[in-house]
């Protein structure tokens, strides 16, 4: 089976794990509210969370292009490259998006924006170095195949979602200890077993929220090597620049846990991890295992 095979039901299992993602996010909040006996605080979480997803989904490109230090390329700045991205736009029928640069030695790349009209695509003066011509095509594809998917939106509120499970754990765990408890100190059973369930999802809340974000995340990457693939017609090319980006010693100056994801492979240069539990916290999958997918695709 090739990744042409897996690339519809990869979709399925992404929005399962959205939708599923969404539901555990308004469970957080019942149980904590429950526990202060405040329904306020569900209407809070609901509230912050909508009004985060509007933020993100209108300036979640400045913010991430802010946070990695990127500046616009112009067209005169790098012709063959421009030329480069707009063929492959022709060909997949997607407008051109933004073109960004990071001064940067580590070859990465990333996409971002909330639709393909107003999308953007960054890459690393190390990337370019790096890579010959077919290999950027791979890259460049792979983003670009993100972009039509709208993956980029779908990373963006995932990351959103995760922040907000954390800030309300947090924010719960801090109620907790310094009020000690609230209803704990009633002889109310029943309540003593909210506060005791309401302390377990403040501990774990954020553990799964991080296992669901980088599952998307992982799916988001495989889908979109096969799609990137089909778009260049050479899949070889992609192959080859995943072994060098993975390969590469540089570490990303700007990168950090919230932005790691969104790039084509993991900038954190983590080291190979085996077992469930270190596999549910990688960021991509197995540069190995993609490289693989890749180079079973049949021409």
């Amino acid at each position: 089976m090739t990744l042409y095979n897996n690339s519809d039901k990869n979709k399925r299992k992404t929005w399962f794990l959205f939708t599923g993602f969404l539901v555990f996010a308004m469970i957080v909040g019942y149980v904590f509210s429950v526990a202060m006996e405040n329904s306020m605080i569900l209407y809070i979480v609901v509230g912050f969370s909508i009004i985060s997803s509007f933020i993100a989904y209108w300036f979640s490109d400045k913010i991430v292009l802010k946070m990695s230090n990127a500046k616009e390329l112009k067209f005169e700045e790098n012709k063959e490259l421009y030329r480069l991205v707009e063929n492959l736009c022709i060909s997949s029928g997607l407008p051109l998006p933004k073109i960004y640069i990071i001064n940067d030695p580590a070859p990465n790349a990333f996409a971002t924006g909330r639709n393909p009209k107003n999308a953007v695509i960054a890459v690393t003066t190390g990337l370019l170095e790096r890579l010959d011509r077919s290999e950027l095509e791979g890259v460049i594809a792979h983003e670009l195949s993100h972009i039509k998917n709208y993956d980029i939106l779908l990373a963006t509120l995932v990351t959103v979602l995760v922040g907000m499970i954390v800030l309300l754990a947090d924010w719960f765990s801090r109620w907790a200890f310094f009020s000690g408890g609230g209803r704990s100190r009633d002889n109310n059973k029943g309540g003593a077993v909210i506060i005791i369930v309401a302390i377990v999802f403040a501990i774990l809340a954020p553990f799964f929220a991080y296992m669901m974000q980088f599952a998307i995340s992982r799916k988001r990457e495989f889908l979109a090597d096969a799609d990137g693939a089909l778009m260049t017609r050479y899949p070889e090319g992609l192959a080859r620049a995943l072994e060098k980006i993975s390969s590469d010693p540089h570490k990303l100056k700007t990168v950090n846990r919230a932005t790691a994801h969104l790039y084509i492979a993991s900038p954190l240069k983590e080291k190979k991890k085996s077992g469930f539990l270190a596999k549910a916290f990688m960021t991509h999958p197995p540069v190995e295992d993609r490289i693989k997918a890749l180079r079973g695709i049949k021409n």
